[in-house]
């Protein structure tokens, strides 16, 4: 009996959530799960949805497969360990974001309407809804393995989704929280338990940290500000960041005798700014601090501690610190902008201030400027850089730079001249501001006479 015709978005998958689906259809489907158990099955994101093959070849959903395995559990002794095993295979092979709304809508179906009432949204920006136990609910109706499989979810979303997944996090281990206040004090003292124990927690003679995947928190408390106390404090946070089961956002909490902060004005004074303003003193230690930017910086990831209007890219203050020790750190500089969200982050602007204050615009700076207009959303010049920026060497630096524009551009935009009008006009904006308007003219006006032919080139 041959397998009927496919009936996903363009052939291109069995659909298997509907009750009169083809029974040989759901073996091949049960086939894929334990494929998927065995480490067999393949993934193929080819086109468009990815789709998950059984070792005959038979695709599926991987949400439809995910969703199949979770209906067939027990909800009264929930086998939470082997439902984890499966869970986890699936994620490495299709990734997190092709099953987090299937866990998500698990959850909620089987722990929040099964065990609490949901009462009204304060406003539409509230994620979810106040909840409270069913007043009629048993404490033997409640499954512990559904709720140690709820807060695996939960520790899930704050490790593999972005930044925003933590409200999940949060709304799920308020639920548990109300049946099994110990389950979630366990989560807090030691996280899922998937971290080493030296990365768990550290002790050494020169500093003590932990660090919590379930709460996506880095805590360390110096004991001294000696060199080998921080080259050893960087060491740990390197170590934690290589752990696969480690948040990409978090927070890093640290406590230290040096109370030194970088020379950027407005910087938020956090500890981990104060962590990498010691840091930097040591020049041994530079690498360490670069190989940590570099294990950090995440696109749309945040430091969690931070407020919103001070939020940060992990690895921002390891970069603001080395940049600031002069232009051997241009690169790691630009390709941290290059990764800033441009439409919510703005500290960079604070860097690049001071990064031009005291460096000036030479050939080997301006690529800072260039990567870091691109970074945010209107960045606004420093008043000196019109006084600055008013000398040959400057300009002419100025000048080599807007005749390589199609190099700071995405390859597809390259050779597109109005995006490389667009581009100049924002560099030339971040430099002199609205003087830049109309065509430079009140730029040129103000410029030193034996400066303005140059300065006419550039505004041309």
């Amino acid at each position: 009996m041959s397998l009927p015709k496919r009936d996903g978005v363009q052939g291109r998958y069995y659909l298997i959530h509907k009750p009169d689906t083809n029974p040989e259809v759901l073996e091949h489907a049960d086939q894929c799960i334990q494929d998927v158990l065995d480490g067999t099955a393949k993934e193929n994101h080819s086109g468009y949805p990815m789709v998950v093959r059984n070792q005959s070849g038979t695709p599926f959903l991987p949400s439809q497969l995910l969703d199949r395995y979770l209906s067939k559990l027990p909800l009264k002794g929930f086998p939470y360990e082997e439902a984890v095993v499966f869970c986890d295979a699936l994620r490495r092979l299709v990734g997190w974001k092709e099953i987090d709304y299937t866990l998500e809508l698990y959850i909620k179906k089987q722990v929040q309407e099964r065990y609490f009432e949901a009462g009204e949204k304060e406003d539409d920006f509230t994620p979810y809804p106040p909840c409270t136990v069913w007043p009629e609910l048993r404490p033997e109706d409640v499954d512990e393995g559904l709720l140690r499989f709820a807060c695996y979810v939960a520790v899930c979303h704050t490790v593999y989704g972005q930044s925003f997944e933590s409200l999940t996090t949060e709304h799920i281990l308020c639920l548990v929280s109300q049946l099994r206040p110990d389950m979630v004090k366990q989560l807090k003292t030691a996280g899922s338990g998937k971290l080493p124990k030296d990365i768990q927690q550290r002790k050494t003679e020169h500093f003590t940290a932990s660090a919590n995947d379930a709460f996506a928190a880095i805590r360390i408390t110096a004991r001294d500000s000696t060199e080998e106390c921080y080259a050893e404090i960087l060491d740990y946070l390197c170590a934690v960041l290589e752990q696969e089961e480690f948040p990409r956002s978090y927070s890093v909490e640290f406590r230290g005798k040096e109370k030194l902060y970088l020379p950027i004005p407005g910087l938020p004074k956090k500890g981990v700014h104060q962590l990498f303003a010691c840091a930097v003193q040591h020049p041994n230690l530079h690498p360490a601090m670069e190989r940590y930017a570099r294990l950090a910086m995440r696109e749309f990831e945040w430091y969690q501690n931070l407020a919103d209007e001070a939020c940060a890219m992990p690895g921002t203050f390891a970069v603001f610190a080395l940049g600031l020790e002069g232009p051997q750190w241009c690169s790691l500089v630009c390709d941290y902008l290059d990764m800033c969200d441009d439409e919510h982050s703005s500290l960079q602007e604070k860097f690049i201030h001071a990064f031009f204050k005291k460096y000036g615009f030479t050939v080997q700076t301006l690529p800072v400027l260039v990567h870091g207009v691109q970074s945010m959303q209107g960045m606004k010049p420093a008043k000196e850089f019109r006084t600055l920026i008013a000398s040959e060497e400057s300009l002419n630096a100025l000048l080599e730079v807007k005749g390589h524009l199609e190099d700071y551009l995405p390859e597809e935009c390259g050779c597109d001249k109005k995006e490389q009008d667009f581009l100049w006009q924002d560099v030339l904006w971040g430099i002199w501001g609205q003087a830049a308007e109309n065509g430079g003219s009140k730029a040129i006006k103000t410029a030193p006479k034996e400066l303005r032919e140059r300065y006419q080139e550039i505004f041309e």
